[in-house]
């Protein structure tokens, strides 16, 4: 056990986590140069186009020191994304050090903070590592002044190196073999493991990734699930190479992967403890949770026809990615669908690209909204995502909605436009905070509702893509909520119906409006398009109608033959309005989901 590592590297999103795990997994010589290529540990298409990791993933590396001793490296590489917060958290209680990367050219930034005190949580061994020194705009001495003053690490222990070109690379292992501690644990004693991840393989089920704590496992025994008390025959165990390496037995301190007949990745809890059904641990290992969703929306098919297949589509995608949680949905004008529920607006997107290009469905989804609770005058409570469910105004005694701590942090330059945009989003209690000299921390307590649209595309434009952000859910506070509904000639139109604070309803419904009427085909007839709450209207558009000029023929003569020729036009266009259905196309639904307040 003493020459194994197990490590993470944590770092700001775009700080260089994945390069840096290239280069390791190259110098070790764990693939050749001819099957090598970026990003090897991402192996979605997704990862690799956006540039970012989604899922955790593992790899054990064989390493032999300077002075000749063999060492087996476990790196868990984690997604560097607020949304998956819970998975990184896991993940890193399946260490005992994480390297945090820090660029030399960009400093200290909000998730780098916040990943710190993560892996202060869990009591790990710090190492930093400043990366991109190649970089000309690289400032080792002033991102060591800042590693020191808003981390509280001592810089002289910080590593310097370029994941890019490979320099430097050698002091980062050796920092790995002396610095990050070797595993503690008894082989003996009963199986503890900790599952930090799985996922589908359609020829062998769930690949179960497990850190082992104490105890055995072999191929062959039964093991228990303590969350849910389910047993399953392993029938293979191994460690994660580039391709799954079988092996003989997991031991204590090991990082590896179970296959027990897993039918899908929802029979698996992340964060859960495995144990071996005859003898059992005596209690599960800490920190298990349900992970919640946070942000509701819901998916139909363009086509109605289409609704097997997006139901056959989501159970496959189900199999991949436990987070998403769905029902079936209906709505009058979009038809039969699914209610989901992601972790965060991320979560969202990647399910939608996913859905749109592994399983080939085109679909419209409703705007993302939050979960609001709401206290009746009888005392029943009831917790609502969807807008469709928003209770009788008549009974609400109290409406609470969820807040989140979101800190920022940006040049000092953008404090003003950041602090404009914190109080636009009904922010409070702002506190500012001075890390290093031209930076500048800002923590507002915000809605959620209000961060779930273009929060951040926002916050990007006013910094000039300087800024960066980090949050953490709260609580629930009271407020006045409203449901807006759009109304198309008097007729509700239920798939843009949604639930807002009441000083931003008239905003709001004038938006929707007036979107609408750039998107809604002109028709024979006038159309009203109206924002109302309850019984009253609030914003209203109008578009006009398609009107033949009946007069054309009447040159000269009286004045009481033209008025004759409009008044039948006039009971004609009524006549076609009683009869007149409005078709709303798919465009319109997107155009008015996208909030664009220039």
């Amino acid at each position: 056990m003493k020459n194994i590592r197990n490590f993470s590297i944590v770092a700001h999103i775009d700080h260089g986590k994945s390069t840096l795990a290239d280069r390791l997994i190259q110098e070790v010589g764990l693939v050749d140069e001819r099957q090598f290529r970026n990003q090897i540990l991402d192996s979605m298409d997704l990862e690799r186009e956006r540039g970012i990791t989604i899922k955790s993933s593992a790899v054990t590396l064989p390493y032999t020191a300077p002075d000749g001793r063999e060492y087996e490296f476990n790196l868990i590489d984690t997604p560097g994304h607020v949304d998956f917060s819970y998975e990184v958290s896991r993940a890193l209680a399946s260490c005992e050090g994480v390297l945090l990367l820090v660029d030399a050219a960009q400093g200290v930034e909000a998730q780098t903070l916040a990943n710190l005190y993560a892996a202060m949580e869990h009591d790990l061994l710090i190492v930093p590592v400043i990366n991109k020194i190649d970089l000309p705009a690289a400032d080792v001495d002033m991102t060591k002044e800042q590693i020191e003053r808003d981390l509280g690490l001592d810089a002289e222990e910080a590593v310097l190196c370029s994941a890019k070109t490979g320099a430097g690379l050698p002091d980062v292992l050796k920092a790995i073999v002396n610095k990050i501690p070797a595993p503690a644990g008894d082989p003996e004693a009963p199986l503890k493991a900790l599952i930090f991840d799985a996922h589908y393989d359609p020829f062998r089920g769930t690949v179960v990734a497990v850190r082992l704590f104490d105890g055995r496992l072999r191929a062959g025994e039964a093991i228990r699930f303590m969350s849910n008390g389910a047993e399953h025959r392993v029938e293979e165990v191994g460690l994660f190479r580039l391709t799954r390496e079988p092996a003989k037995e997991l031991s204590a301190g090991m990082v590896g992967y179970i296959i027990a007949g897993l039918k899908t990745v929802s029979d698996v809890a992340i964060g859960d403890t495995a144990t071996l059904a005859e003898n059992p641990a005596a209690e599960a290992l800490a920190g298990f949770k349900e992970v919640l969703p946070v942000v509701f929306s819901s998916i139909y098919p363009v086509a109605a026809d289409d609704y097997l297949s997006l139901a056959e589509a989501l159970e496959k995608y189900k199999l991949n990615d436990a987070a998403l949680i769905y029902q079936k949905d209906s709505s009058a004008a979009l038809g039969l669908g699914f209610r989901c529920g992601f972790l965060g607006l991320l979560h969202l997107e990647i399910v939608q690209e996913r859905l749109e290009r592994e399983f080939d469905q085109s679909i419209i989804m409703t705007a993302p909204s939050v979960q609001y609770k709401f206290r009746l005058k009888s005392g029943a409570e009831l917790m609502i995502d969807n807008p469709q469910d928003y209770p009788d105004p008549m009974q609400i005694d109290k409406a609470y909605e969820p807040y989140i701590k979101a800190s920022v942090m940006a040049p000092e330059r953008h404090i003003g436009a950041v602090m404009k945009l914190g109080l636009e989003r009904r922010g409070e209690n702002s506190q500012l905070n001075y890390p290093s000299p031209g930076r500048v921390e800002m923590t507002f307590e915000l809605p959620l509702a209000e961060v779930v649209y273009d929060f951040y595309d926002r916050l990007k434009s006013v910094t000039q893509g300087y800024g960066s952000f980090d949050y953490a859910l709260m609580d629930y506070r009271v407020n006045d909520l409203v449901k807006v509904d759009i109304l198309l000639n008097g007729e509700k139109v239920d798939a843009l119906s949604v639930i807002v604070h009441r000083d931003r309803a008239r905003q709001r419904a004038l938006n929707m409006c007036e979107r609408l009427k750039d998107e809604l085909p002109r028709q024979q007839f006038k159309i009203a398009i109206q924002g109302a709450v309850g019984g009253q209207i609030i914003a209203r558009s109008t578009i006009s109608a398609y009107r033949k000029d009946v007069t054309a023929k009447c040159y000269g003569g009286d004045i009481s033959r033209k008025r004759k020729l409009l008044e039948k036009q006039k009971k004609g266009k009524k006549r076609m309005k009683m009869v007149g259905q409005i078709e709303v196309p798919q465009s319109a639904f997107i155009a008015v989901l996208k909030t664009d307040e220039e």
